[in-house]
C-alpha cells in the first residue's frame, strides 16, 4: 500500500488501523506495484541521517554539520532561575584546619533556617502531584515571545502562565489562601503571591499583590521586576510581606519532581517542573505532548485531600486551557 494514498482519521491526520482497513476492504486486498516500486525507491532517503552517510559515503545531502545542527536544542529559560550565570557565593571562612573549615551564618540564612524549622514543626505537611498538558501553552508561548519582549522589554515565561492559573483557581477555592490562627482559620481575600526567587546564597519570596487584578502580561512585568530586585539586592521590606500562596518555578534547574516546604504561615505552596516531551495516550493513540508536573504541599490542619485535588484539576484545566488565541493582555 502506499500510504500517502491513505487519509488519516487520527489525531493530526494520523493514519490508524481502521483507515488502512477501510482502505483494503473498498480496494479489495490489491497492491499497487507502483506504489511498491515508489516506496522502495523513497527507502533509503527514509533512513536515519547516520544510515544514509554509511551506506553512501559519498553522498552530498547529509553532512556532519547538518546533523549536528539538527540534533541542537536552544535550552528553555522559563523562569526566575536561569535568567543569568549564576554566581559562585560568597562566604566568609574562619578558624577550622586542613581537615574543616567554618562558615558563618549569615542573618539571612538564620531567618531562613528558623521559619523552615518552625514550618516544619508546626504545620502537618501533606504532599500530592498532577500531571498537565501544558502543549498548547509551549505554542502560545512560542508565537508570542519575541513580539513582547520587543514590546514590554521584559521575557514572557511560562511562570505568569502558571500565575495565571493558579489566581484563577484559588478564586474557585478560598481556602487555599489561608492561615492557620489556632481556634480559627483566617482566610485572606487579597491573592498576593510569593515568588521564591533563588540567589546564590540564599532564597527570598518577594510579592506580587493583588495578583488577582492582574492579566498575563502584567503578572510576567511583576516577575521580571521583583527577580531583578533580588539579584541586585535592592528588595525592601515591604517588597516581602503580605504573601497569601507561594509558587516556586523549580523547573527551571530541571527538576521534574519536588517537596517544597510550606511558606510559612501559609497554607500551601505549588512548585512547576520541567516542561518534558513524552509519548502520551490520547484517544487510543500515542502522541508527542508537552508535559509537566505540579506539586502541592498543603497544611493538613485546614487543607485535606478533597479540596487540594479539586484545586490541583482546575489549575490542571486552567493551563490546558490556553491556546494559540488566548489574550495576555
Amino acid at each position: 500500500m502506499d500510504l500517502r494514498a491513505i487519509s488519516g482519521s487520527g489525531l493530526g491526520g494520523r493514519i490508524t488501523r481502521k483507515d488502512v482497513l477501510n482502505y483494503l476492504e473498498n480496494n479489495k486486498g490489491a497492491a499497487n506495484p507502483a506504489a511498491q516500486n515508489s516506496l522502495q525507491e523513497a527507502a533509503p532517503a527514509q533512513r536515519l541521517p547516520s544510515q544514509a552517510v554509511q551506506a553512501s559515503p559519498s553522498a552530498a545531502a547529509v553532512t556532519p554539520a547538518e546533523i549536528s545542527s539538527a540534533a541542537s536544542v536552544p535550552v528553555r529559560n522559563s523562569g526566575l532561575h536561569l535568567s543569568e550565570t549564576p554566581k559562585i557565593p560568597t562566604i566568609e571562612v574562619e578558624g577550622g584546619d586542613r581537615s574543616e573549615y567554618f562558615i558563618d551564618v549569615t542573618p539571612i540564612r538564620n531567618t531562613i533556617a528558623t521559619r523552615m524549622r518552625q514550618s516544619v514543626s508546626e504545620i502537618p505537611h501533606g504532599w500530592m502531584m498532577i500531571e498537565v498538558d501544558v502543549t498548547n501553552l509551549v505554542q502560545l508561548r512560542n508565537k508570542l515571545k519575541d513580539e513582547f519582549r520587543q514590546r514590554e522589554g521584559v521575557n514572557l515565561t511560562y511562570l505568569a502562565f502558571l500565575l495565571k492559573a493558579v489566581v484563577g483557581a484559588i478564586k474557585d477555592y478560598p481556602i487555599m489562601n489561608s492561615v492557620w490562627a489556632v481556634d480559627k482559620i483566617i482566610v485572606k481575600r487579597d491573592i498576593n503571591i510569593s515568588l521564591a526567587v533563588g540567589t546564590e546564597d540564599s532564597v527570598m519570596t518577594p510579592v506580587i499583590k493583588k495578583a488577582d487584578q492582574k492579566n498575563i502580561a502584567g503578572l510576567a512585568r511583576e516577575i521580571e521586576d521583583l527577580a531583578t530586585k533580588v539579584r541586585a539586592g535592592k528588595l525592601k521590606l515591604d517588597d516581602m510581606q503580605g504573601g497569601t500562596f507561594t509558587v516556586n518555578n523549580t523547573g527551571s534547574f530541571g527538576s521534574i519532581l519536588t517537596q517544597p516546604i510550606i511558606n510559612y504561615p501559609q497554607a500551601a505552596i505549588l512548585t512547576f517542573e520541567s516542561i518534558v516531551k513524552k509519548p502520551v495516550v490520547i484517544n487510543d493513540m500515542i502522541a508527542v505532548r508537552s508535559m509537566a508536573n505540579l506539586c502541592l504541599s498543603l497544611d493538613h490542619r485546614i487543607l485535606d485531600g478533597v479540596i487540594c485535588g479539586r484545586f490541583m484539576q482546575r489549575v490542571k484545566d486552567n493551563m490546558e486551557s490556553y491556546s494559540l488565541d488566548t489574550q495576555v493582555y
